[in-house]
């Protein structure tokens, strides 16, 4: 585990930062950028916490907030330097794990009749936000990925936590009482 000594160094303050392995690269590449909404992504799972979610989803998703650590290391470190400088990465079991819980609410919840709308209690509305967060780090990961490698399952692993968001705001809601709001394409 890293020890932090320090919080700034001031290398930053002229626009670039380090990457995992030594590269210094601008702060708005696309590669900061990607594990930067990660990061935000992160903060906004902790903001559902906060707010007093079931316990099955707070266990779930300290569980997921440590895998996003591992995943913004993974995009931390360019491909090529991951021969020689060991970092946690996205692996299989992780894509694994958040199939297990969509299948989960999916089977407690049902199959949705029609599209929701996000919202609900504060913790759902909480969880929709960080779904729509999740769904932007994706698309940053592929605009990265199209320009240089990223891990193996980087894209797989978001792909998979956006649905589980949605299906643990569907849970949190029906958890408090409060049904699925359906969109009205009528309206």
């Amino acid at each position: 585990m890293p020890r932090l000594t320090r919080i700034y160094t001031g290398k930053g303050d002229q626009g670039t930062t380090s990457l995992v392995g030594g590269r210094r690269v601008a702060k708005d590449s696309l590669r900061v950028n990607a594990y930067g909404s990660v990061d935000e992504l992160n903060s906004q799972i902790g903001l559902a916490i906060s707010l007093g979610l079931h316990e099955d989803l707070v266990r779930i998703l300290k569980t997921v907030q440590n895998d996003l650590f591992h995943l913004g290391a993974d995009l931390a470190t360019q491909e090529e330097d991951k021969q020689r400088v060991r970092v946690p990465q996205i692996e299989p079991r992780h894509v694994d794990a958040l199939e297990q819980v969509i299948e989960r609410f999916t089977t407690e919840l049902g199959p949705l009749e029609n599209f929701i709308l996000p919202g609900g209690s504060p913790g759902a509305a909480a969880l929709h936000v960080a779904r729509t967060a999740c769904r932007r780090a994706e698309r940053e990961c592929i605009a990265l990925s199209r320009a240089e490698p990223i891990g193996a399952h980087v894209l797989a692993y978001l792909n998979r936590l956006s649905d589980a968001l949605f299906m643990m705001a569907r849970y949190e809601n029906h958890a408090h009482g409060v049904s699925d709001a359906y969109w009205d394409s009528r309206a």
